[in-house]
């Protein structure tokens, strides 16, 4: 084990000198050393009770015969950060705490880790560091939140966020508004929609990183404490064997996890964190990859944002991810050997049983026969882009519309709520990708006050940033290169004809060729809106987003 080192030699005798003041006795220095990684914060209701959880994983890790030492990572609530300059901080917050969780790893020669997390860039920064570091991990999620009722009707966050809109197109009262804020999150948890949170959780079964459940039991269902007791259990199998996260999470299990997005609507955000992932594992992998699988990979799950009337519990209730992947295997649509952390992914959900056909259709009966990520092409997008298919209107699906160019989200949200924006505008947000932005920051507010005011049909949104899981309509994100790094979206002008053609996978500007590099000879050089601090070391070194946003130091 990695921590004999400090146990064993002559040389190391100081050590367990200060071993001995951290409560570890003589009697445990032949037990393994685990990591306790919680992410708890009082500043994210999906992670305000995990301090909770992290005595219970502590407690289970030491009758299990190991030493359980916790430690904390930040964390961000993307909900509470969004519209000001603390977005600007939440995908980089995903490389401090991978960053931080190598360090307190190594530094203390773990030989294992629990990851407890549960929300938008804790998880991928979490599993992350467990590829990085390439030790046996488990990753243990706090559960989403329990959807709301506000007037009689399921409510979620997004409701919230939509509200500010319709309340400004008087279609909504204030006390409307005002029970939407108060009801729409009635519990501990993630968010309870499709959103990145959930979205990474319940990919993290589909990868093997996590246990069974992991997804969509409810943050205050009885059942998370067997969970977590299973979690703080199961680590010490892992140490013992040695499994690594390497083992699990592989190309074949990095298909898996993006059939089973596609199949449940996930958040767009998860391409950039599961590329992300990928990168730390050593395994290439192109966006286009993810269009090979939606293509043959039924949708069979719409959830909120797509689907406003279901939500997370609503699928734990029919049965679960195990049962969505269940369905995915009658075609033959997974690799069903993939190592996981209880075993392989087949007897991960051998006897799943789908218990509500109308929240997860069967394979037979799907929503539509493609699944519901899309990876858009095209003199726009010479890397790629990204749109969520499920959450768009049919209308919408080929569409060309006259941009509207703004090169922050800031300026663009200004002119929508002042009703600048109008049936057959295509709004351009610029210089907001990982370097741009910098830190890529989420767009839910201007997407969220287009659907409010009733132009979802009728106006698509293009950007070199990213939307929250929450995000509906024709809203295309990532798009690579940035016009940071010199992408064409940098010289698109008011009047360009966008055209938009979700089927075909194409996403283009109509204007010559030829124009496109003259305009692109006469682009200045960015100067980066941030010079001090780490938000300016981030964009010195960030990547767009076809390459997950990363860190790239050479």
């Amino acid at each position: 084990m990695r921590s004999d080192y400090l146990k064993t030699s002559l040389e190391t005798t100081p050590h367990r000198a200060l071993l001995r003041r951290c409560g570890v006795g003589k009697q445990d220095l032949n037990k393994p050393f685990i990591g306790v990684v919680n992410s708890f914060t009082e500043t994210i209701p999906g992670h305000v009770h995990l301090q909770g959880v992290g005595k219970i994983v502590k407690e289970a890790v030491k009758q299990a015969g190991g030493n359980a030492f916790e430690f904390n990572t930040i964390g961000v609530c993307d909900g509470i950060a969004m519209g000001h300059k603390g977005m600007h901080y939440s995908l980089p917050s995903r490389e401090l705490i991978a960053d931080s969780i190598e360090t307190m790893a190594e530094a203390h020669r773990l030989d294992g880790l629990v990851l407890i997390g549960n929300c938008d860039k804790i998880v991928p920064g979490m599993l992350m560091a467990a590829c990085r570091l390439n030790i046996p991990c488990i990753y243990v999620s706090g559960g989403p939140m329990k959807a709301g009722n506000c007037g009689g009707k399921s409510c979620d966050l997004i409701s919230v966020f939509e509200g500010v809109g319709s309340f400004l197109e008087k279609k909504i009262t204030k006390s409307e508004l005002e029970d939407l804020e108060e009801n729409s999150c009635p519990t501990c948890g993630s968010c309870s929609g499709m959103f990145t949170a959930n979205s990474m959780n319940c990919l993290a079964e589909a990868l093997g990183i996590a246990l069974p459940g992991n997804g969509t039991i409810p943050a205050v269902d009885s059942r998370r404490e067997n969970l977590y007791r299973e979690a703080g259990k199961k680590i010490l199998e892992l140490v013992k064997k040695d499994v690594k996260p390497r083992e699990i999470i592989t190309l074949a299990s990095l298909d898996n996890a993006f059939a089973l997005d596609v199949a449940m609507g996930g958040s767009t955000n998860t391409t950039l964190h599961a590329l992300a992932i990928a990168h730390e594992a050593g395994i290439p992998y192109p966006l286009a990859r993810i269009n090979l699988i939606a293509k043959k990979t039924p949708y069979l799950c719409k959830v909120s944002p797509s689907d406003p009337n279901v939500h997370i519990e609503d699928v734990d209730d029919a049965g679960g991810i195990s049962a969505i992947l269940a369905e995915l295997a009658k075609k033959n649509l997974l690799n069903l050997k993939c190592k996981t952390v209880s075993g392989t992914l087949g007897s991960q959900i051998k006897g799943a049983k789908n218990r509500n056909p109308k929240v997860i259709h069967p394979i037979a009966n799907p929503i539509s026969p493609e699944g519901a990520l899309k990876i858009l092409f095209g003199n726009l997008a010479k890397n790629g882009s990204v749109i969520k298919t499920g959450g768009v209107d049919p209308k919408m699906l080929r569409f060309t519309g006259k941009a509207k160019v703004f090169n922050s989200q800031e300026e663009s949200l200004k002119a929508i709520l002042a009703g600048k924006i109008k049936a057959g505008d295509c709004v351009v947000i610029r210089y907001e990708g990982p370097r741009g932005g910098p830190g890529m920051v989420e767009m839910l507010s201007p997407t969220a006050a287009i659907m409010g005011m009733g132009l979802g049909d009728s106006v698509a949104l293009i950007t070199d940033g990213r939307f929250s899981g929450g995000t509906r309509g024709a809203c295309i994100g990532h798009i690579s290169p940035e016009a940071a790094a010199g992408g064409v979206i940098a010289v698109v002008k008011n009047g360009d004809l966008i055209e938009i053609d979700i089927p075909a996978g194409k996403l283009n500007v109509k204007i010559s060729a030829a124009e496109i590099q003259k305009r692109l000879k006469q682009l200045k050089p960015f100067k980066p809106k941030v010079k001090t601090g780490w938000l300016a070391r981030y964009a010195r070194f960030a990547t767009s987003a076809d390459k997950g946003g990363i860190l790239e130091v050479s």
